[in-house]
């Protein structure tokens, strides 16, 4: 194809989607900004949960829990809501993963990743504008992820590759599985709530590099933004090939069903 047939199938591929690149960027943004939100309310020193029994270093775990619970019931309803249509990827880790299982074409893996940058980007820029200092504070440090002391950038990046591949593993075994597909959703959420509340101080719990890059953008410090832009793909790169290899085999039993193909036509 000429240089003009390529731009006219990418204009007409995105004229064909462009609700779906939505729902990616809106499924993103909205995690962004609630995240950052309970981030300022659960950890910021002028808010209650400081200044409550369960403030100081030695409870963090404790103000974890509704962070993770709250946000991972919203992945739940963003996959109940946007699954059938887009996938609800709203990760560009994923999103070139199901490239790789050939489940989603190169120019559709594009446009998902611009709007997911685009999403993460608008409400990491919003809530700094918005919640101005208190989003800027130390503690709260624009949602930058990143190693908590002790931990250093060798542990993120290990902490980053062992969740993003069970995350994406365990998706991929859910959605291929005319028996578990319904649980797709509930189980993403709970892992998500999990590494919130238990992963969170390794690396940030990331996952995610568009979300890493927005926070990395509102603060301009980019020192660990390399860990979220390496680790997490190759992670879920990686549970791809494998689970491509061993969906004949090893997980035989389980797998009964295609991937689907995103986005979903009408």
């Amino acid at each position: 194809m000429s240089r003009a047939e390529n731009y006219r199938a990418m204009l007409e591929t995105f004229a064909r989607h462009w609700r779906e690149y939505l729902m990616e960027a809106l499924g993103l943004a909205g995690f962004v900004l609630g995240a950052g939100s309970l981030a300022v309310f659960l950890e910021h020193p002028d808010f209650p949960a400081m200044r409550s029994s369960f403030g100081g270093a030695e409870n963090a775990i404790w103000r974890r829990v509704p962070l993770g619970l709250i946000m991972g019931a919203y992945i739940a309803v963003v996959i109940y809501l946007f699954g059938e249509k887009s996938g609800a990827h709203i990760n560009p880790a994923t999103t070139w993963a199901f490239f790789r299982l050939k489940k989603i074409n190169f120019a559709d893996s594009v446009f998902y990743t611009l709007a997911q940058f685009a999403g993460a980007i608008a409400a990491a820029l919003v809530l700094k504008f918005a919640l101005g200092g208190w989003f800027a504070h130390p503690l709260i440090d624009f949602g930058i992820t990143k190693p908590m002391p002790p931990h250093d950038s060798v542990s993120a990046f290990v902490a980053e590759f062992i969740i993003s591949f069970v995350l994406m593993f365990v998706v991929l075994i859910f959605i291929s599985s005319k028996r578990l597909e319904k649980y797709a959703a509930v189980v993403t959420g709970v892992l998500i709530a999990l590494y919130l509340i238990f992963e969170l101080p390794f690396s940030g719990m990331s996952l995610n590099p568009a979300r890493s890059f927005a926070a990395a953008f509102a603060a301009n410090e980019w020192e660990h933004l390399w860990i979220y832009f390496v680790a997490p793909p190759a992670a879920m790169l990686l549970a791809a090939e494998i689970f491509e290899r061993v969906k004949t085999t090893a997980l035989a039993g389980i797998v009964d069903k295609e991937l689907p193909n995103y986005p979903k036509e009408d």
